[in-house]
């Protein structure tokens, strides 16, 4: 995408660009689309350049920056329906049928997936990077797009950026008792998703690196018995865009050598999303090569799988995760 953040002589603006990524973060953690947050940021620096020329230092170029990006995405979220991931979308898992396949919803209404280089800083102090990575996690962004639009915006600057609630009063236009009583709500709406922002599993050490190398010769090999004791007994799958989910690590193989028997053969690329392991998995199209079918976004705790999201809308995810559009035999 080419960046509009250019100054009369047709430069491109560092001042507004050094800040790209982090926004990115944050109007992705507010919109839940990977998507959403790169038109909503080029929106802020569209707006962001068109004034600057009346900034004149009134306050932190950075706070400036992150008040135009919350209000274009306040802007965005104006009358649109929550993002979710089909957990969130029914009280109890669908059965492994194939009439599971036929509740599919508009691409708008999922949760989306974002490569990790557009959200998470390359450096810094560590413990502020694993909260940054938890805090883009797949089941974290979902628990945000429960919260009001407002709550979201201040849970996000007091929890996950640290801003200190006078700034996120002016930041917003409001009080300090206001943010605080936003920010008690919205922490209340997370904890009963059962969610922290503490720095969960390593990014990738040894034992998570050995687990997913299993995982995908097992998987290529569509081998159930070697999957057991790398799938957790109560793991869940869901498969946007349809509204199936799974839970159970005996429905997942029931659905697997089911309905979803198609998926023996398949190839796996590695590759991270939302700061999890990922593969972009590849189905045989009966002539040797390999077309895509999922991105795989696996969450990991104490050794097992207990998650897995597979995102079927591969023209949009693949594209961006740099994934092949098909692999030779």
């Amino acid at each position: 995408m080419t960046s509009v953040a250019i100054g009369p002589a047709g430069q491109l603006d560092p001042r507004l660009l050094e800040h790209r990524r982090e926004l990115t973060g944050y109007c992705y953690r507010m919109l839940g689309s990977s998507f959403d947050a790169e038109d909503a940021v080029q929106e802020t620096l569209v707006r962001a350049w068109r004034g600057i020329a009346d900034f004149e230092g009134r306050s932190a170029l950075r706070s400036w920056l992150y008040r135009i990006a919350t209000n274009v995405c306040l802007d965005q979220l104006s009358g649109r329906q929550r993002r979710a991931l089909p957990m969130d979308l029914s009280g109890s898992p669908w059965q492994p049928v194939e009439s599971s396949l036929t509740a599919r919803r508009p691409g708008t209404a999922w949760v989306e997936p974002v490569l990790d280089r557009q959200v998470l800083p390359d450096d810094g102090d560590p413990a502020e990077r694993a909260v940054a990575r938890e805090s883009v996690r797949l089941a974290f962004i979902a628990a945000l797009q429960h919260l009001p639009p407002r709550q979201r915006a201040v849970l996000i600057l007091r929890e996950v950026l640290r801003w200190k609630a006078d700034e996120a009063a002016e930041l917003l236009g409001t009080t300090v008792a206001s943010v605080n009583s936003a920010l008690q709500r919205a922490r209340a709406t997370i904890e009963a998703s059962h969610l922290t922002l503490a720095a969960g599993e390593p990014e990738v050490d040894d034992e998570q690196e050995s687990l997913l190398s299993r995982y995908l010769d097992a998987f290529q090999r569509y081998d159930m018995e070697a999957l057991t004791s790398l799938i957790h007994e109560d793991a869940t799958q869901s498969m946007p865009p349809y509204a199936l989910w799974l839970r159970g690590r005996d429905d997942v193989f029931a659905w697997w050598v089911g309905p979803g028997a198609s998926c023996r053969g398949s190839r796996l690329v590695p590759t991270t999303a939302n700061g999890q392991p990922a593969f972009g998995q590849y189905k045989p199209t009966g002539d040797g090569s390999y077309l895509p079918w999922a991105l795989q976004v696996l969450e990991v705790e104490d050794g097992q799988v207990t998650d897995m999201v597979f995102f079927l809308e591969t023209e949009r995810t693949f594209p961006l995760f740099g994934l092949p559009p098909r692999l030779d035999a």
